[in-house]
């Protein structure tokens, strides 16, 4: 795996500057629920650092490097483009900046959508995303931030749940991945 330090630099030259700054406070983000979680500091610095750099081109050019790359898409993803980055992003991970490890891959991977019984790494980068310091105030923000230091599995939950009603009051394509993690979520925090 590349220095951490030299993929700063290299993500700092491709992203635009506020996708950048997002991009460190997911990183410091994850390392403090990694800290609360007892996970690896590092390998969540790592995902939290890549998370978003499938985003250094447009949708268009995403799409056109996932064909390049044989990255396979789903319906989902053609219909709501800003979901490919993800897909995307795990692939630059492992062959561009040498990321080995399956964790941080399928973190990165399911950052936008979540999945069924996420592992912890996967849960923090998914929320790491929602409550970055410098993330502007989106619906159930604040439970999100609270939940996140309390009961992790909950806050998936909230934050999968304000990601659907976003989607659905915008009259925007919600992936299957989405409404899996959030009734997953949901019988495991025993909501009703």
């Amino acid at each position: 795996m590349e220095d951490m330090k030299d993929i700063s630099k290299k993500l700092q030259k491709i992203l635009k500057p506020e996708r950048f700054e997002h991009t460190i406070g997911v990183m410091y983000t994850a390392a403090a629920l990694a800290m609360k979680y007892d996970v690896d500091i590092e390998q969540a610095m790592y995902a939290g650092l890549l998370h978003d750099c499938g985003k250094h081109c447009s949708a268009k050019d995403q799409m056109k490097l996932c064909k390049e790359y044989n990255i396979k898409l789903t319906e989902s993803e053609l219909e709501m483009p800003a979901l490919i980055h993800a897909k995307l992003g795990a692939y630059l991970a492992e062959h561009k900046y040498k990321v080995k490890s399956p964790e941080i891959l399928d973190a990165i991977r399911y950052h936008t959508t979540g999945r069924e019984a996420m592992t912890m790494l996967e849960k923090i980068i998914y929320i790491a995303d929602y409550i970055e310091p410098k993330r502007k105030m989106i619906p159930a923000l604040p439970k999100v931030r609270v939940a996140a230091f309390t009961n992790i599995d909950e806050a998936v939950y909230i934050c999968a749940g304000s990601t659907i009603s976003f989607l659905e009051g915008t009259n925007r394509p919600i992936d299957t991945l989405t409404i899996k993690t959030y009734e997953y979520y949901k019988k495991q925090i025993g909501e009703k």
